[in-house]
């Protein structure tokens, strides 16, 4: 996690070497992209600098602090963010299910309205978690519960689904979970995000020709690269994708998510690399701006 993380000084200057960019260094702070999703909480979750930015704005290097972003931010450090980070109005619009999908029953706890939802968001944990942690208000600097208030406020559904395998068995009850969400919506734009190991899902996702029929984006927070996506269904569909990874993620290192980046950017696709500055494997779940992802996803070309 992150307070085991240490910071490297020479970060900027290995990056930018990575990248064989001249990256731009800007003194301003990262702002959400403008989309369909309204701002809340800009002031605390959109405010930090920009190190580092190339490609438009598509590759950047965001400032992270651990003292700053863990322990001024948290009333108990990793533990229970301050309450100005959240709002449990949204609770109110929660639900645990179990749903019978396709021969399966899938656990998931819901955010929204069953049906009619503007947009859909579904999140796949990493290893050792379940539906809680997707719905977890005050873990995590209090992310998860603004990306609640994102969905609901903007009339989506949000789902975080208990998954009980990486493997083929939970990509399909995934792929069930994605086309439900898209008829339950009659049609509307389901995305999905993988955390850590959870991004095994997402490349499992991305080779299943139905499922990604289904799908308008992806997301892959700290999770493994997938070296082979320009090969996938989902990219022929030039289905957007958004990554988000730590500079010092020691379980899945950035170098490797930088090569699929910058693959893609040759390929001219639709994509994103956010890296978080001296970040280890947990801090994208804690510092992903939800806002810029979700406006991004929904309005890539």
């Amino acid at each position: 996690m992150d307070r085991r993380e240490r910071a490297v000084s020479t970060v900027h200057f290995a990056l930018a070497t990575v990248f064989l960019v001249a990256a731009t260094f800007a003194g301003g702070q990262a702002l959400a992209q403008q989309g369909p999703i309204k701002p809340y909480k800009d002031d605390l979750f959109s405010r930090f600098r920009v190190l580092e930015s190339a490609d438009g704005g598509a590759y950047e290097v965001i400032d992270y602090q651990e003292l700053r972003d863990i322990n001024e931010r948290d009333q108990e450090p990793e533990r229970r963010v301050k309450s100005t980070y959240v709002s449990t109005a949204v609770r109110r619009v929660q639900e645990n299910e179990m749903l019978q999908i396709g021969g399966r029953a899938i656990e998931v706890a819901r955010v929204g309205k069953p049906r009619d939802a503007a947009f859909t968001v579904i999140f796949v944990h990493g290893r050792g978690g379940d539906r809680r942690l997707g719905v977890n208000d005050y873990s995590f600097g209090g992310n998860f519960n603004r990306l609640k208030n994102l969905a609901v406020r903007n009339g989506g559904t949000y789902y975080a689904p208990s998954v009980v395998s990486f493997d083929a068995s939970g990509t399909a009850e995934i792929a069930l979970l994605i086309r439900h969400a898209f008829e339950q919506s009659r049609g509307r734009p389901v995305l999905l995000a993988c955390a850590s190991m959870g991004g095994m899902i997402c490349s499992g996702i991305a080779r299943d020709r139905e499922a990604v029929h289904y799908l308008s984006g992806m997301a892959v927070i700290g999770g493994p690269p997938d070296a082979g996506f320009l090969t996938t269904p989902a990219a022929k569909r030039r289905m957007p994708i958004y990554l988000s990874q730590g500079s010092a993620d020691s379980v899945y290192p950035v170098e490797g998510q930088a090569a699929v980046y910058r693959k893609l950017r040759a390929a001219g696709y639709p994509v994103r690399l956010t890296v978080f500055n001296t970040g280890g494997h947990g801090t994208p779940i804690r510092m992903t701006d939800w806002r810029k992802l979700l406006n991004f996803l929904l309005t890539a070309d």
